[in-house]
């Protein structure tokens, strides 16, 4: 066997937070700042390591932000004190990026295929806010959510969300399990899009909205979403929402409870 940094260093799971809007997405990019690259440079420095590889927990889009998000690591010895690790790291890396947490867990521990929930938000304002540009949708013309909320319980289902997927992701299927699909509003008069699933498709989530604003504006009656899901394509479903409204602001694992790593992987 290949001796490796994922087989014989120590794991450690990182939980942060960023604002998207000055990256391009998660992932690294060869001619784009990402929040990986900005984040593994920061850990070289920090860990004194020539190289980290991080694993995130999903990919977000250019301008997608995330109010929680985990990656996982490989350090070249034990961190004796993770508290001042999660202190220097917020010392070095940009205002747009938050440590929240380092802990270590099982080196088989994967912050990408061993989650098994995700949720997402989207925000919508429609009186015009300063507070909001960047951080939210701002969509001054009438919608009906009550008829918003009925299309999107039709997608709350297991099923082949292919109509809601950009080409490209190379996934192996496009089959998600989605748990909730709810509209709500909250104190500051923002209508949020509260989604749920197991996994998530290439700009699944902002097809998603799009379509369900056609909806909202008259143009598509909620019998249609049935429909838009059997028929498997793109184009059958609206335009995607603009990225700066969209958060990823959950993920589940069977051994991390409330932020915290709290047992064994074996058994999932």
């Amino acid at each position: 066997m290949e001796i490796t940094q994922e087989n014989i260093w120590p794991r450690y799971f990182l939980k942060l937070s960023y604002n998207g809007g000055e990256f391009h997405g998660w992932q690294r990019q060869p001619n784009a700042i990402s929040v990986q690259s900005v984040l593994e440079e920061a850990l070289c420095k920090i860990l004194r390591q020539e190289k980290v590889i991080t694993v995130g927990c999903g990919r977000t889009d250019t301008g997608v932000h995330a109010t929680v998000f985990y990656a996982h690591f490989n350090a070249k010895s034990e961190i004796e004190n993770t508290e001042e690790i999660i202190f220097r790291l917020n010392q070095v890396l940009p205002q747009a990026i938050a440590i929240q947490d380092v802990f270590r867990v099982e080196d088989k521990c994967h912050s990408r295929f061993d989650a098994r929930e995700r949720s997402y938000q989207y925000f919508i304002h429609q009186k015009k806010d300063p507070f909001f540009y960047g951080r939210s949708m701002f969509y001054p013309h009438s919608l009906d959510f009550a008829a918003m909320n009925q299309a999107a319980a039709v997608l709350v289902r297991k099923a082949d969300f292919s109509s809601f997927c950009k080409t490209g992701g190379g996934q192996k299927t496009n089959i998600c399990d989605v748990r909730k699909a709810q509209w709500t509003v909250n104190e500051w008069g923002q209508w949020v899009f509260n989604i749920t699933a197991d996994r998530f498709l290439r700009n699944m989530v902002r097809a998603v909205v799009g379509t369900l604003m056609e909806v909202g504006r008259g143009k598509l009656a909620i019998e249609e979403m049935e429909n838009i899901l059997e028929l498997q394509q793109r184009g059958a479903a609206g335009e995607s929402v603009y990225a700066c409204g969209l958060y990823l602001t959950d993920v589940q694992y069977p051994y991390i409870k409330e932020g915290k790593y709290v047992g064994s992987r074996e058994g999932i």
